[in-house]
Parts: structure tokens; C-alpha cells; sequence
């Protein structure tokens, strides 16, 4: 008989969620990153510098918006998720900018069009909390509103891309830092015809072409 001190821990399902990356030029050619600092007293990632995001919820399924997913970002989007999950990823990751910045994507309602996509990442299976994120892009201009802290999110602000690098960030987030400056230096056609990106745990970076098992 294998007794509970024995046995191997269940497997955690990774949750859907999304990310936003928002992000401005400046007159100089500049580029900065709109990211906050984690709480320290959250469980996930306390005291790191994050983009805004979370994992999706049920109602985002359902919620309306000004404008839709343009066709070359739904199609990414749906590469790994069904048609009512990838658009519920989109309208997530506009209600979490709202709240964890005070920002909206457009206004009331949220311009999805405003979104590109850039990659995934699956948290290590050994980690007792683990997403299934998506990152989406979007110009800071899209945004409306004031940023205010959420309490989640601190110090938030737009940084310097590659200060960034130098700063306490999770090592995901640098990961996806590196595939942002790659997407910045592409032509539209290039990135609406890019291989797709997504990490498996830490340091695999993986094609999207090849098969995954389930929920991965």
C-alpha cells in the first residue's frame, strides 16, 4: 500500500489566461513596455515585474465588444484554443488592463482589433499554480484612461524594453521580452505569416506546429 507522503503530486491543469503587452515609441525610437510589480503577498510571482494580465473568466465568454478580433490574430489565436475560447482570451486581456491599470482598450466596450498576438507559454507542470498564457500585443494609443494601481499591480509605469532586461523580471517575461523585440523588427506581412512561438515550462521553446499533448 503506497501511503500520501508516498505518492506523486496531481497533476495541475494549466488555466487559459491572457497578457497584454502595451506598448509606445517614443520621438527618440525608444520603445517602452507598460509593467507593473506583483504584490509581494501574492502566491503567484510576488515582487515581479509583469505585464498586465490573468486567466480568463466565464463570463468573458459572452461579453460584447466595440470591435472584433481581426482575422489574422483570431486565426493565431485559435491555433491552440477553440472559436468562443479564443475570442473569451481577447476580451480577458482587455478587462484585466482595465483592472489592474485603470485603462480601457478603446472605451466602454473594448476594440479587439486593436490586438496582434505573439506567443504562449504553459507554466512548468510541477508548479502547484499553472496558466496557459497567451501575450498579445497592442499600441499604447489604443488605450484610454489615467493608470492607477489595482493593489496587485504597483509601480506601474512604461519602461524602457531593454532596461527591462536588467530589472527583476520572471524569466518567462524576459523570454517573451526577446520574442517582442523580435516581432517589432517585422515587416505586417512577416508577422501575420510567422512561425508561431510557445514555451513548455521554463526553457523549451517550441514550435506551434508541432503536436502537443492535451492541454498543452
Amino acid at each position: 500500500m503506497v501511503t500520501s507522503a508516498l505518492r506523486p503530486p496531481a497533476r495541475v491543469h494549466p488555466r487559459d489566461a491572457a497578457t497584454l503587452i502595451l506598448w509606445r515609441r517614443r520621438h527618440d525610437g525608444t520603445v517602452e513596455i507598460l509593467t507593473g510589480q506583483r504584490h509581494a503577498g501574492l502566491r503567484f510571482m510576488p515582487n515581479r515585474l509583469v505585464f498586465p494580465g490573468g486567466r480568463v473568466d466565464f463570463a468573458d465568454r459572452a461579453a460584447p465588444a466595440a470591435t472584433e478580433l481581426r482575422p489574422e490574430t483570431r486565426a493565431f489565436l485559435e491555433r491552440r484554443a477553440p472559436p468562443r475560447l479564443a475570442r473569451a482570451l481577447a476580451i480577458a486581456a482587455a478587462r484585466e488592463l482595465e483592472e489592474e491599470t485603470g485603462l480601457t482598450l478603446g472605451g466602454a466596450l473594448p476594440n479587439l482589433d486593436a490586438l496582434d498576438y505573439l506567443c504562449r507559454a504553459v507554466t512548468p507542470a510541477t508548479n502547484p499554480i499553472r496558466f496557459n498564457a497567451r501575450f498579445l500585443i497592442a499600441p499604447a494609443d489604443a488605450a484610454q484612461g489615467t493608470i492607477t494601481g489595482s493593489g496587485e499591480l504597483e509601480q506601474l509605469e512604461y519602461r524602457d524594453l531593454e532596461l527591462l532586461r536588467s530589472l527583476p523580471v520572471a524569466p518567462i517575461t524576459g523570454k517573451v521580452l526577446t520574442e517582442f523585440h523580435a516581432w517589432l523588427g517585422m515587416s505586417p506581412d512577416e508577422r501575420d505569416n510567422r512561425d508561431l512561438i510557445w514555451f513548455a515550462g521554463r526553457d523549451n521553446r517550441r514550435s506551434e506546429k508541432k503536436q502537443e499533448s492535451p492541454g498543452e
